[in-house]
Parts: structure tokens; C-alpha cells; sequence
């Protein structure tokens, strides 16, 4: 499995309305990231402020150029405050098939067992216990 190359595939295919955040994250951005709390309706999360829709990609991503090809980079504007949701993916070596994750290798696809091995060692640190 290789390094994340912070392609961004999780960010455009879960930052719109299918993330969610604890009362305890809501609490947070209420109190210390009020940017970040009007961004939330009713508990859901990423909802347009002026529109009261779920904008189509998340309000805190931004695509950046890298060398490399003209390849796209994403960065995540609220990366320290980051939703759990976020933190945690990817969670399943299926769900990052679906996604086209990048950070799969053939060998990954051929073992998905032994993928998702290594992934839930990769992600030991981002995951609760």
C-alpha cells in the first residue's frame, strides 16, 4: 500500500452531506471555530450557510497544482479540526476500492485481506480504540 498522496478522492466523495459529527466536534466549532459551526443545521453538517443546501463538494476543500504532471493536490482547510468521520477514513480496503483510492497496488486487490491488515496498522493512530 502506498503513502497518501492526498489525492482527494475522500474529500470530494464524502465532504458534501454524507459525513457526520458528534455533539461533543458541534460543541468545539461553536465555541472555538464559529467558521466551522455555521456550516451546520440541525446537527447535519455542511450545510450552506446562505442556501441551506449540502454544497456539492466540501466548503473546506481547496485543489492546489503540484509539479508532478500538473497533478491536483487537495488541502483541507480545517484540517486540524477536521470532522472524526475524516480522520478515520479509510476505514475498509472495499471502501477505498469503490472510491479509486490511490493508495492501492495490485498486490492490495490481489489480498484484500493482507490489504486490510496493513491498512488498520497504517490507521492505528487515526483510529479510536
Amino acid at each position: 500500500m502506498k503513502a497518501c498522496n492526498s489525492c482527494g478522492k475522500c474529500c470530494t466523495k464524502y465532504g458534501a452531506n454524507s459525513l457526520s459529527a458528534s455533539q461533543n466536534e458541534i460543541e468545539y466549532w461553536e465555541v472555538f471555530r464559529p467558521d466551522i459551526a455555521q456550516y451546520i443545521d440541525k446537527g447535519k453538517i455542511w450545510v450552506d450557510p446562505q442556501t441551506g443546501k449540502n454544497p456539492e463538494l466540501c466548503p473546506w476543500l481547496t485543489v492546489v497544482s503540484g509539479d508532478e504532471s500538473k497533478r491536483k493536490y487537495v488541502t483541507c482547510d480545517i484540517y486540524l479540526d477536521r470532522p472524526d468521520d475524516c480522520i478515520i477514513y479509510p476505514v475498509s480496503i472495499t471502501e477505498m476500492i469503490k472510491d479509486g483510492c490511490e493508495m492501492l497496488e495490485p498486490k492490495d486487490i490481489k489480498n484484500p485481506q493482507q490489504a486490510q491488515k496493513d491498512l488498520d496498522i497504517l490507521m492505528a493512530d487515526s483510529r479510536p480504540e
